[in-house]
């Protein structure tokens, strides 16, 4: 009798293992591998496709990212539909979209090419950035993506759609570490910070770096931490190559990572290995790396086939994942914390996005307008943002805040086979406490252009800031023979214009590309120059001052994609100025007036200026741009003075190294064409075209005195063409540039840098 209880319990028990093998527990392992790694994407497009069942997945790197995806609840054609979008092209190069900027904190524009920040405790040491392109629209995306799932969840990875694990790096005890729980979030942004890449972060004061360094395919962890039937592996990695005595690369890469084991350990379970051929940051190719994915997977069907014998349908995974999505909490933020220490820290930040006098919850499309207005704050270097989910089913939003360091140097100019050549140097000093505060120096050096700069700029948090600013400003503008060459003599100088002016600026923001500007000064000109062209060192020139004050009014939207030759975007600038002040002339030797003269004057201004590229693709760019202005400006004492006094038409950047009367006129409207053509990732070859119509020109009389000619005279065209490689370092250009009234109309340049300058005191 006994037997047979034994016979009747081992047969319950052999039919009870039976059933629950025959449940075939399918875990997938997905490898790191950069822009490779979304074969994974394929992989799952292809696993489901064809009824194969999905229980567990781990995954490192690229491979976190995919998987945490899928275990959110995003199908595979929603994840790959997101991996080919213009968002996520942009979040893997590190840029924003252009309603992302926030140019309201974007500093004054000006001929830096490269930046370096220190502290002040480490002035004489070298500071390396730790991150090649900024995460800031990788690292709120993944908020809004994975943020929510993981905290409807509890934070437990076990019970998210389908259970997962990702690994990541402590690089101190040089160990894989894998989360099981926390942020979704956090843990996979740990999992793919790739080095000197993405900005590290901090999980419970631990710096955790790629999961690929010591652990790039974690089938070791699919076993332990649950031990499936059978086992799906999806690599695109290989290990390093050996190093080389002669190849640093090589050496670097051996030390850091360690030898990963990409097989599987036992015969339960399939390797797929896709080869799409990708660099490890080509992520413009997503599409080549998914198909090879599918086509892979499709391949070992069969196999995969003989040892699953479950299947699931797509109708069945899309109730699910219904049902899972559902439980998902949208995102409305009602407090905030962060890590900074002290209370005005914490306040600059919470002010910035939330209004706490009215108790304000918001909800995603405003914490993202806030978000990255505060992301733009010169004295922030990085935010890394978490949600947690309160009782009342809003959201606390705790933000890493990195402060910036201390000062920022800023080295540039522009460097050209013709004369005109100029050095830029600044520096910036910043703090942040209850406001953000910036104190400035720069200065523009060389023949053509000299300029001093200092600014104090104070911005107070708010969810509507403003900021203010006191400055003073001197610039020098030399125009000798200006279509000389380097090698040529470039004296004697027959115009010289010198400027003072100082004044307080407010700032604010109507919308994240947009902002208003209220802006007072007082102004001291002075202008030498001689009334003929045939001048000698003997002579001298005439002088003219003209002291006085301003006041004026501008709105600025701008998403172009560069700070000049940019090739897609919007701009559209409105000024509006009031000047006032008093003229003084006193002759030289070639002025035909005798006796110091004395005006005074007071006009209104209104000018405008837009730029949009109405076709942008990756080929080809077609723009259209124009400005206009208007005045009321008085004529000076003599001709001379008063073209000196006027607004010079200068859309192309290189008119603004030539003095070009013909380009001047005290009322105009122009417009034309910029043609780009992208050559290449980074090579651009343009042509600008413009047609200049002035409305009044200004003529010279027998007697020197200045008058207007009959309206609509001297129209002209101005041309421009280029090929520009975008470095780095900023651009690298060969252009050819037409003015066609000039003795010799086409002159032609070699040259690196931007042609920026300070802005004028009031032309």
């Amino acid at each position: 009798m006994k037997s047979i209880k034994q016979y009747l319990l081992f047969f319950i028990g052999s039919f009870f293992c039976t059933v629950v093998h025959g449940q075939d527990r399918v875990g997938l392992v997905l490898s790191g591998g950069g822009a490779s790694g979304l074969a994974h994407i394929g992989v799952l497009k292809a696993l489901e496709e064809k009824g194969i069942p999905i229980d567990f997945i781990t995954g490192t790197s690229a491979g976190a990212l995919v998987g945490s995806m899928y275990v959110a609840g995003y199908s595979p054609e929603e994840i790959e539909a997101y991996v080919l979008s213009e968002a996520f092209q942009l979040m893997a190069a590190g840029k924003l979209k252009s309603s992302q900027r926030y140019i309201y904190k974007e500093e004054d524009q000006h001929a830096g090419l490269i930046d370096i920040s220190f502290s002040r405790d480490s002035i004489l040491k070298k500071s390396l950035p730790t991150n090649f392109i900024s995460s800031s629209y990788l690292d709120f995306e993944m908020l809004k993506i994975l943020g929510t799932t993981g905290e409807a969840n509890g934070n437990d990875f076990n019970n998210l759609f389908i259970p997962f694990r990702c690994v990541a790096s402590d690089i101190v005890l040089k160990k894989s570490v894998v989360f099981s729980k926390g942020n979704l979030n956090q843990a996979v942004r740990a999992s793919m910070t790739y080095p000197f890449y993405l900005n590290p972060i901090r999980i419970d004061n631990v710096l955790y770096f790629d999961g690929g360094l010591y652990n790039n395919f974690p089938a070791d962890v699919m076993y332990r931490d649950f031990d499936p039937d059978f086992i799906i592996g999806s690599n695109v990695s290989l290990n390093a190559m050996p190093p080389m005595e002669n190849n640093l690369i090589s050496q670097v890469t051996n030390m850091l990572v360690a030898f990963s084991d990409f097989n599987l350990p036992c015969e339960e379970g399939v390797l797929i290995q896709p080869d799409p051929k990708l660099a490890t940051f080509d992520f413009e190719n997503a599409a080549d790396a998914i198909k090879s994915g599918y086509d892979e997977t499709i391949k070992k069907i069969d196999a995969i086939y003989g040892h699953v014998q479950r299947r699931v349908t797509k109708e069945e995974l899309s109730a699910k994942r219904l049902k899972f999505r559902a439980q998902v909490k949208e995102i409305t933020i009602s407090s905030i914390t962060n890590n900074l220490n002290s209370k005005k820290d914490i306040t600059f930040a919470e002010k910035s996005i939330l209004n706490n006098r009215k108790k304000e919850i918001i909800d995603l499309a405003q914490l993202e307008k806030r978000y990255y207005r505060l992301y733009a704050t010169n004295q922030i270097d990085f935010i890394y943002p978490n949600l947690q989910l309160k009782k009342d089913s809003t959201y606390n939003l705790e933000l890493e805040i990195r402060k910036a360091k201390d000062f920022k140097l800023d080295v540039g100019g522009h460097f050209s086979s013709r004369a005109v050549n100029t050095g830029y140097l600044g520096i910036t000093y910043r703090t942040l406490g209850k406001t953000a505060t910036s104190f400035h120096a720069s200065s523009y050096f060389g023949k053509f252009y000299g300029s001093g700069k200092l600014r104090y700029k104070v911005e107070i948090p708010s969810v509507f800031p403003v900021s203010a600013s006191a400055y003073l400003v001197l610039n020098r503008w030399d125009y000798f023979r200006s279509f000389s060459t380097f090698f040529e003599d470039v004296k004697p100088s027959f115009l010289v214009q010198n400027e003072i002016y100082y004044g307080i600026k407010l700032n604010h923001p109507i919308g994240n590309t947009t902002k208003s500007s209220l802006d007072f000064r007082i102004f001291n000109l002075e202008d030498d120059y001689y009334q003929t062209e045939n001048f000698t060192n003997k002579d001298t020139s005439d002088v003219t001052n003209f002291n006085g004050s301003s006041v004026s009014w501008e709105f600025v939207k701008n998403s172009l994609n560069r700070k000049q030759f940019s090739s897609a975007g919007h701009f559209l600038r409105f000024k509006i100025r009031y000047v006032n002040g008093y003229e003084k002339s006193i002759p030289g030797s070639t002025s035909f007036a005798e006796a110091i003269q004395e005006k005074y004057h007071q006009w209104f201004n209104l000018s405008t200026e837009f730029q949009s590229f109405l076709i942008d693709n990756s080929i080809f760019h077609l723009g259209i741009h124009g400005n206009g202005i208007l005045t009321s400006q008085s004529l000076f004492s003599n001709y001379t003075a008063s073209l000196l006094s006027m607004t010079s038409f200068s859309l192309v950047p290189d008119a603004e190294t030539y003095f070009l009367p013909e380009y001047r006129s005290p009322q105009y409207i122009s417009g034309g064409l910029n043609l780009v053509f992208t050559v290449k990732k980074s090579l651009d070859f343009r042509v600008d075209a413009y047609y200049f119509q002035p409305f009044v020109v200004l003529q010279k009389n027998t007697d020197g005195t200045p008058s207007y000619s009959k309206p609509f005279k001297g129209k002209s065209f101005i041309g421009s063409t280029s090929l520009i490689y975008h470095s780095i370092l900023g651009p690298i250009r060969a252009t050819l540039n037409y003015f066609p009234k000039q003795l010799n109309p086409f002159a032609f340049q070699i040259s690196y840098g931007f042609i920026l300058f300070n802005e004028r005191a009031i032309r």
